[in-house]
């Protein structure tokens, strides 16, 4: 059936339809949330297992392996790493996408953890089992300040207060605080007092976490009334905790004040914050899944603003804003689409010279992509990078079908037909040109949508959004671009010229390509297989650069600092920074780098100089500057992380073997850094920090009664205390503060006085530490990770000015370091060089199975199997354009370029289904072939400049790179701009001579056929 000769004499049915669907688009819009990546939900669960000043290695075995190996027994299991540092273990576990719900895998995760618990340490923290969110990422980060409090009165302000300020704000997951400062109650002991009372530190944390307790007594009937016993032992004030009784042997008792000092004050920092060189205590705003980025930060914006206010001498400032790009690429985007309308729309008037005929066109841009965003927001998608990428680049497309319905029209109009008529047979004509023109770009895109893995949960909002744009630009097309022509076009019939000086031209040119048909499809053999050549020379990376207008780095001091050396570092790099310009705030964050490791001899450096269209400074000349002020430091490593979070290329080292791996590690970083290629070359895990052994003197501890585990002990809770869910906790009034028992902070540091301590022997007694170990001075690793069970060793780097990822990684896998690797030794990419591959054969696959849809389809429509091979033929032609374009702008064959490959597949097989089908139409109507297909060119070569001229237009203003993600969106626009202008003007000459020689060759096969039908064998169709 017709079904735009239906919708011209039944106008009202889909002009409703259309009213509904615009209707609900709009609704649809305002309530897509916005956000930088799509929603992502990874069955990913982690495992944290603390134990208090325990070394690295000693985690390792007692923890972290078997954690391991009770998690690789689950079903579905992808990966497992690990990171074991100085007292704690965390153990990620992924799950096979879409094979595990999260809170299942959350459920078996816990379960396989509680088997194994018995055989763990048992002075372990208790194992905290949570999912982990891709999504948990900062929004925003704030720095809080205040002329009347204290750091610590700051920190509990933070947790307490604005912590339940917040929680009304829709969409928040939570705040985390950075740096500051927790309360504790410190018990300083006295090492002599101890020895004198024969106690121990750890003695001494039993017996106050045995009286400062409330529990419930159970219930009793008093008076007649039901009453419930309770047993109170907590104090109330803090000084009174110095007269609680501390058990000595013998059955007697020690006041807690007579074996030390009683202090209200905080727990030994570990981190801290800076900005702009003065300290402050900071938070992290995290969202909920699925909730809006721009949404929530606006939110707590406008809360922290009312609860400021509320609060006088509290001071917020907005240090860290992570949706200030995911805006601003939000606005780009919409401003791209706008003018990439405008510029599609100009051009069909200066080919039309009609406005009513241009605004019917014009109208397929609102009625296809509005429709589009209910029908996302259904599929529970958001406005990201993606979805908006798909958008914008489809802006031509989308008014594709309406041009070429709406030229054919015109085309009928002057032939002296009236706007009813014309309509009626134009749309009847062009039908099958139009839905296969759609049909082709649907059949591209539908499969990306379909990528299986990670890359696919990113890419499918990509792949459907164009998909469903065009699936809407079709109906457009084929409903209301015929309506509005049969009743909105006047009367008027346009005078009927000639055809055009360009036609004649081309006329000509394509007698002489259909009379030398071999030598021209050869030439374009030719050109392709150089092309190829060409395209493999070009370099590779992973993204192009993005200037997001903020930078992340760590800064890195010798294993063994302390916290106030790294602070003073921090203050020496905020006051250095402040000479660079542009620069608008110095965030530093003392205790973590910024990829997130911990540690004390980290800072995690953010600046922020805002967009690049207000600044005199590019990114790169920002990050050069900074270089200038690091090298000013010495005894420091830094490294910079791109706006992913990773190096350039990053690689990791896995052996069973550490001490292997170990080895290899040093041996890769030396050739690199002998290799101008690389640019500060690191791995994080060659670091050592040094470390006091006390090496058990066994027999004569074995003599005394003294066992290992006593001692362990005895130095952990003398040091460090006890650990933080076995510390027992001092009441003020709703909050719970733990009371730490240690040695005096100036005693731990003398190596004597740790040798007077008591350790508990047989009958009772104490022996001196000194006489069952002896002290030694050595080293050990800082920290360790881990990868499916195996010692892993991460190293990245930064490429030199003017080399891309790509050709690192073959830099790098040319080192004879990596050639001559020991056997118990494996090499496995990590980060953008990892998913660089993943994505690249993604979409290869992708790919393959969209031309082999296209195919398909093409053969349902036309009925034959030979015409569409005239037609995919159109395929290859492009990749000359391609070449040239990143040539000439010098772009690297990057995500956004496979994108934009991916993205002429669909639409450059437009130009041959329009030629292939009007010739078909001419030979069906008695022409000879060579007539009908020039004919048909003739006729069809205005509606394809005009197409391919509406499209690049369309993705001019992406290819220009106009505001934030412009980085992102131009390579794309670049070679789909260029291959489809090469693909168009090469199409017009080789698309005609394969069509004679294909249909020649059809002609063969079917004259074979019939003479075998003729002896009584069957034939297949002449066409198939």
């Amino acid at each position: 059936m017709n079904i735009s000769a239906w919708a011209i004499r039944s106008p009202l049915a889909s002009i409703l339809l259309f009213i509904v669907l615009m209707v609900v688009g709009v609704y649809g819009f305002m309530r897509l949330p916005i956000t930088y990546f799509p929603t992502i939900d990874t069955p990913v669960v982690s495992v944290t297992v603390g134990q208090s000043g325990v070394a690295p290695e000693e985690l390792e075995t007692e923890v972290t392996k078997p954690v391991e190996n009770a998690l690789a027994s689950l079903a579905n299991v992808e990966r497992i790493s690990s990171t074991v540092t100085n007292g704690e273990s965390v153990t990620e576990v992924d799950f096979v996408l879409g094979t595990v719900d999260i809170d299942r895998a959350v459920s078996e995760v816990r379960g396989a953890v509680s088997r194994i618990r018995s055989d763990l340490p048992a002075d372990i923290d208790e194992p905290i089992i949570e999912r982990i969110e891709e999504e948990a990422q900062p929004v925003a980060i704030y720095a809080v300040s205040s002329t009347d409090m204290s750091l610590a009165e700051v920190s509990w302000f933070i947790d307490d207060t604005l912590a339940r300020e917040l929680q009304s704000v829709p969409g928040l997951a939570g705040i985390s605080r950075i740096g500051g400062v927790d309360r504790e109650i410190r018990v300083s002991l006295d090492p002599d007092r101890l020895h004198a009372y024969g106690l121990s530190a750890s003695a001494v944390t039993e017996s106050l976490a045995s009286t400062q307790l409330d529990v419930s007594g159970g219930r009793s009937t008093f008076g007649g009334r039901e009453q419930v016993l309770s047993t109170r032992a907590r104090v109330d004030d803090v000084a009174d905790l110095s007269a609680i009784g501390i058990a000595r042997p013998g059955g007697r008792q020690i006041a807690l004040g007579n074996l030390g000092a009683i202090r209200d004050l905080y727990a030994e920092p570990r981190s801290f914050a800076l900005l702009g060189g003065a300290e402050v205590v900071a938070f992290s705003v995290e969202r909920t899944m699925g909730a809006s980025e721009t949404g929530v930060a606006d939110s707590v914006a406008r809360r922290i603003d009312e609860i400021a206010t509320a609060t006088p001498g509290i001071t917020m400032t907005l240090v860290d804003d992570g949706v200030r790009y995911t805006r601003g690429n939000y606005d780009a985007a919409m401003h791209t689409l706008l003018e990439g309308a405008a510029l599609a729309v100009a051009v069909i008037f200066l080919f039309l010279k009609d406005w009513r005929a241009t605004i019917i066109a014009a109208l397929a841009l609102p009625l296809s992509a509005v429709p589009t965003f209910f029908v996302i927001g259904l599929l529970g998608f958001s406005l990201n990078i993606l979805t908006l990428l798909a958008i914008t680049l489809v802006t031509g497309i989308l008014v594709d079908d309406a041009i070429v319905a709406i030229e054919n029209i015109a085309r009928h109009r002057a032939m002296g037909k009236k706007p009813y008529r014309a309509a009626l047979d134009a749309s009847d004509e062009i039908g099958l040109a139009v839905i296969a023109i759609s049909a082709t770009i649907i059949a591209v895109f539908v499969p990306v949508g379909l990528m299986s893995g990670e890359v696919g949960l990113y890419f499918r909002e990509f792949g459907l959004t164009v998909a469903i744009a065009v699936f809407f630009s079709l109906l457009v097309a084929r409903l209301i671009t015929p309506i509005l022509s049969a009743y909105f076009l006047t009367g008027t019939i346009p005078a009927e010229g000639g055809r055009g000086a360009f036609v004649c031209a081309y006329q000509r040119l394509l007698r002489l390509a259909l009379k030398f048909r071999w030598l021209t499809v050869g030439l374009a053999v030719g050109l392709f297989a150089l092309s190829m050549m060409q395209l493999g020379s070009l370099p590779t990376a992973f993204l192009p650069e993005e200037d997001t207008g903020r930078l992340a780095l760590t800064v890195e001091l010798p294993a063994g600092s302390t916290l106030d050396e790294t602070r003073a570092v921090a203050e020496d790099v905020s006051r250095r920074f402040s000479r660079v310009g542009d620069l608008d705030t110095v965030f530093i964050r003392g205790g973590a780098s910024a990829s997130g490791e911990r540690g004390v001899r980290f800072a995690a450096v953010t600046l922020d100089f805002g967009p690049a269209a207000g600044r005199d400074m590019s990114a790169s000349d920002v990050e050069a500057a900074i270089k200038v002020e690091l090298s000013a430091i010495p005894d420091i490593r830094y490294q910079f992380l791109n706006a992913r979070g990773g190096r350039d290329i990053s690689f990791a080292i896995l052996s069973d073997d550490g001490d292997a791996a170990q080895a290899a590690a040093n041996a890769i970083l030396t050739a690199m850094e002998n290799d101008p290629a690389f640019v500060n070359p690191s791995s994080e895990a060659t670091a050592m920090r040094p470390e006091l052994r006390m090496d058990v003197l066994s027999k004569k501890a074995e003599s005394l009664g003294v066992s290992t585990a006593s001692i362990a002990e005895t130095i952990r809770v003398s040091t460090v205390g006890d650990s933080d869910d076995n510390l027992p906790k001092f009441a003020d009034g709703g909050r719970l503060i733990p009371i730490r028992v240690q040695l005096d902070e100036n005693l731990r540091t003398d190596i004597e006085t740790l040798g007077l301590l008591g350790i508990p022997a047989a009958g009772g007694i104490q022996v001196p530490l000194s006489s069952v170990v002896r002290f030694t001075y050595g080293e050990t690793l800082s920290s360790i990770e881990r990868l499916d069970r195996e010692r892993r060793i991460d190293i990245g780097a930064d490429m030199a000015d003017g080399l891309t990822s790509g050709e690192g990684l073959e830099a790098l896998m040319s080192l004879p370091a990596m050639r001559d690797l020991p056997p118990t030794v494996r090499i496995s990419t990590t980060g953008d060089s990892d998913t660089q591959g993943d994505v690249f054969s993604s979409f290869i696959v992708a790919m393959s199975a969209g031309v082999l849809l296209v195919f398909v389809v093409l053969v349902l429509l036309f009925g034959s199997f030979l015409s569409p091979f005239t037609i995919l033929a159109s395929l290859p032609l492009s990749v000359s354009g391609v070449v040239a374009a990143l040539m000439l702008t010098g772009s690297a064959i990057s995500l956004p370029v496979v994108i934009g490959i991916l993205m002429l597949m669909g639409i450059v097989t437009k130009n041959a289904i329009m030629l292939v089908d009007f010739a078909i139409e001419h030979e069906k109507a008695g022409h000879p072939r060579l007539e009908a297909t020039m004919e048909a060119c003739a006729e069809r070569v205005r509606p394809i400049i005009m197409t391919t001229l509406a499209m690049v237009a369309g993705m001019l203003p992406s290819a220009l790179a106009f505001g934030e993600g412009g980085e992102f969106r131009s390579p794309m626009a670049i070679t789909v701009i260029g291959g489809l202008i090469a693909s168009t003007f090469l199409s017009l000459a080789v698309v005609p001579a394969l069509h004679l020689i294909v249909s020649g060759l059809g002609d063969r096969l079917t004259r074979l056929f019939a003479r075998h039908a003729e002896t009584g064998e069957p034939a297949p169709d002449a066409q198939s």
